[in-house]
């Protein structure tokens, strides 16, 4: 039971994310939870443009490693607690968009609502105080923002996004950094005009969100 199916798709996320350019070589990881008692996530020190799928490591939830011959990722931890602690969780997403990592670094927020499919689609982000890469307290940290939102702002580091499945974790990661770039331009610009509270009622139902 080598899970190659899972493992591949963690793989081609990997790849899909440094292609858009949406972290660099040497920052950022990938998981999907391949049930409620195994984790793949991607191994440390590998070249993300050509992760394969014998490079993603499985993990218990506990932390034991089934593949003591991968060098384990700085964040593993940060990705399994996240799966402790949200159930409804299917698959976790860190990386270092660089607009959206701007806004790591500054107390002004990232404006989801100035695009419908932004606010229709993105939790608005919170804010996870800095901590170590690869620390217990940066694990607590970031699990707990995960509890309260899909889309987390790591401060001073990168961009942790989850979701019911890996495709819905990149569509978020790749709204938030869309709306990070929106945001940067609009402020430059006269006359943004944020959705109204009719539209975002509107936007809420089409959803399914309640209002």
């Amino acid at each position: 039971m080598d899970f190659a199916e899972e493992r591949n798709e963690v793989a081609y996320f990997l790849r899909r994310i440094y292609a858009q350019r949406l972290t660099t070589c040497s920052g950022g990881n990938v998981s999907r939870r391949i049930n409620d008692k195994l984790v793949a996530v991607t191994a440390g020190s590998t070249d993300k443009a050509r992760m394969r799928p014998q490079q993603v490591a499985l993990y218990e939830m506990s932390g034991k490693t089934l593949t003591p011959d991968l060098s384990p990722s700085k964040e593993t931890t940060m990705h399994l607690r996240i799966y402790q602690r949200c159930p409804e969780v299917g698959a976790v997403i860190h990386a270092h968009p660089p607009h959206a990592t701007v806004f790591c670094c500054v107390d002004t927020p990232i404006n989801i609502e100035l695009l419908a499919e932004t606010y229709a689609l993105v939790d608005p982000p919170v804010v996870a105080p800095f901590a170590l890469s690869g620390s217990d307290e940066l694990a607590e940290a970031v699990s707990e923002c995960a509890t309260r939102s899909s889309s987390i702002l790591m401060r001073s580091h990168g961009v942790t996004t989850t979701g019911k499945d890996l495709l819905q974790a990149f569509n978020r990661l790749e709204l938030l950094e869309a709306a990070a770039f929106t945001t940067l331009t609009a402020q430059r610009l006269e006359g943004a005009q944020p959705l109204t509270t009719q539209q975002k009622h509107a936007l809420d139902r089409l959803v399914g969100r309640s209002v």
